[in-house]
């Protein structure tokens, strides 16, 4: 009997050694998170916005491509994404596009970190959806990053929002209004 108490306090001590780590852990990764998000949802934010005109606004109904090919196009259709909760797709695709211009072994080392953290890992509150396959080959790429680390996922999230949100982006109020409009809203200004 003592024998078994012995064992089940060592566990429990165990036990809590591993839980106080995984929850210091947690909180330095929070707390990381917080200084980081700032400097990438700011990077987000800096593309310059011209002001559309409609014809301008009327060119993004011809194709996607064009549409992300645009800074206001980019941005107008982010904050539509955001009306649908779906805001982290975008700025996934972003992150992946700064990741490619990088060309320091330590910048692409830190970004690729932070776009797991904040977008692949399972424990993200900005997760972005990916299938199993894509996930596996991340998980192998991220040991050793690169500036293509994430091209399959960045693919497959431009696939989805291409698929999904741009239809309901060219029939939203967001679009119709600018198309009358022609103007930036003021959260890009």
């Amino acid at each position: 009997m003592l024998l078994i108490s012995e064992q089940t306090l060592r566990l429990r001590r165990f036990f809590s050694c591993v839980l106080n780590a995984v929850l210091r852990s947690e909180e330095q990764r929070r707390a990381r998170r917080r200084t980081k998000d700032t400097r990438l949802e700011t990077t987000s934010n800096c593309e310059v916005c011209a002001k559309p005109t409609p014809e301008e606004a009327r060119q993004w109904s011809q194709s996607f491509d064009r549409l992300m090919r645009s800074p206001a196009g980019r941005n107008t259709f982010r904050e539509f994404l955001r009306t649908e909760f779906s805001e982290e797709n975008m700025l996934f695709w972003l992150a992946c596009e700064d990741l490619k211009q990088e060309l320091s072994t330590s910048a692409i080392q830190e970004k690729a970190r932070l776009i797991y953290e904040d977008y692949v890992s399972i424990l993200s509150p900005k997760e972005v959806s990916l299938d199993a396959r894509v996930r596996e080959v991340i998980n192998r790429k991220i040991l050793e990053p690169t500036p293509h680390t994430f091209e399959d996922a960045q693919l497959q999230i431009y696939t989805l929002m291409h698929r999904d949100s741009y239809p309901r982006f060219l029939n939203s109020p967001i679009y119709r209004s600018l198309l009358r409009t022609g103007s930036c809203s003021s959260s890009e200004t």
